[in-house]
């Protein structure tokens, strides 16, 4: 049964271990069913309703994948994307977040077109092989930055951009004891050492004063507020069409970038380097952006923290099942999955995105018309806080690097036109 619901292999896959990893990614993303609704409320969205729409899209999403990918990948309310929703089109452009949630029924619509005739799959075979090895690493040292952001060990600065926070802060403190404790249980081998760490982090965190109890249960509010709520008034403008054209770009290259880069890492590719059941994942992708637009939430995609799942053993829709159901739970223990706290959280992000840069060892840095567009890549996910950007910088760098350095053999059509379509966005941008 196991086999046929999930592609779940019993001679190289266990159940505890599938088990084990979706409660861990399940409460690496938890911190996303508070700060979603936070940053989505700004626009005037009702925050309760936003709580529960974010729930349901997620497991909605989840549960596509699980069953009709059979991947091991949870999907939820992208945070750059919520971002771009919340403090781009409405509170800069001006614009109701009902305009905004019309922008983002209609991108999830393309996307269900572009996955069905097969070009979101082309455009993902068309990425040099060098590229697709960088991208992993490149999301490693992004969640790795988002963890120690997250923690507090790295802040803001006017003088530096960012530098050193506090060190002595409890909340720190605490982010540094559970990296230490997550990293003894790594080195010995202990079978759920993220999930473990996790755990036993947020128990800490109460004498810290980090952790703070809000509670075990409560009844979820209603989504009726801000479900079905569109603007179809400007459909047909430009703003709507800029607005659109971007959703779709950040949403493609960051669920392209986490999907290749997780593949890769979990060895879930076949002899031909192509990944298993690609185009299901990408319509899980599209059908969860549609349906949480209809239930009032932004661009639903594959997370980064699927990550720490992976590592754990992750491998098929039996992980995702179990992220799924953790996800439901939340809506009736909201208060006791919410006093997790971020310290709790970041040092498996931290930790991951460690593991995440095993395939590096398989670039071929000594071969720079390869090597230069994969550092390019790699680099700037994390300092342009963008998987897209990153996978967008990669790509023209090499065909261009190769072009003008007389390897034009290795470049194809899709490439020339992924790099066209790259200048351009920034050009009109």
């Amino acid at each position: 049964m196991l086999k046929r619901l999930f592609d779940f292999d019993p001679r190289t896959m266990t159940v505890r271990r599938e088990v084990v990893a979706g409660l861990t990614t399940f409460l690496t993303m938890a911190y996303i069913l508070a700060v979603n609704p936070n940053v989505l409320s700004s626009t005037g969205m009702d925050r309760d309703a936003l709580f529960t729409t974010t729930v349901i899209a997620s497991v909605f999403a989840t549960l596509v994948m699980a069953f009709y990918a059979k991947l091991p990948f949870a999907l939820a309310p992208g945070m750059g994307l919520n971002a771009f929703f919340a403090y781009t089109v409405c509170l800069t452009m001006g614009y109701p977040w009902q305009f905004a949630l019309t922008a983002v029924l209609i991108e999830g619509i393309l996307f269900i077109l572009l996955t069905a005739t097969g070009i979101r799959e082309r455009i993902v075979n068309a990425l040099p092989e060098v590229i697709r090895k960088a991208i992993a690493p490149g999301i490693g040292l992004f969640i790795a930055f988002i963890g120690l952001q997250q923690s507090g060990i790295i802040v803001r600065s006017e003088a530096t951009l960012v530098t050193l926070g506090d060190v002595t802060s409890p909340q720190v403190v605490l982010t540094l004891v559970g990296l230490l404790l997550t990293s003894v249980l790594l080195v010995r081998k202990v079978a759920g050492a993220l999930l473990i760490g996790i755990l036993v982090t947020t128990l800490l965190g109460i004498p810290f004063g980090v952790t703070h109890w809000q509670g075990l249960c409560s009844l979820p509010p209603s989504p009726a507020p801000i479900v079905l709520q569109f603007d179809f008034e400007h459909i047909w403008s430009l703003d709507m069409l800029v607005v659109v054209f971007t959703f779709l770009f950040i949403d493609l290259f960051d669920t392209i970038g986490t999907l290749v880069g997780m593949s890769v890492k979990a060895g879930m590719v076949d002899r031909q380097g192509k990944i298993r059941r690609l185009n299901r994942a990408f319509m899980a992708d599209a059908l969860g952006t549609t349906f949480g637009a209809l239930m009032g939430t932004s661009t639903v995609t594959t997370v980064v923290e699927n990550a720490a799942g992976v590592n754990e053993g992750g491998r098929s829709g039996l992980t995702a099942f179990v992220t799924a159901m953790g996800l439901v739970l939340a809506l009736f223990f909201a208060p006791f999955f919410l006093s997790v706290p971020t310290a709790a959280t970041a040092p498996v992000l931290i930790l991951v995105g460690l593991m995440m840069l095993s395939t590096l060892k398989e670039i071929d840095f000594s071969d720079y018309s390869r090597s230069i567009s994969a550092f390019l890549c790699l680099i700037m996910m994390p300092l342009a806080y963008s998987i897209s950007e990153g996978i967008s910088i990669g790509m023209i760098s090499y065909v261009l690097v190769n072009l003008l350095s007389g390897h034009r053999k290795r470049l194809t059509v899709t490439m020339y036109i992924l790099t066209v379509f790259f200048l351009l966005k920034y050009l009109i941008g």
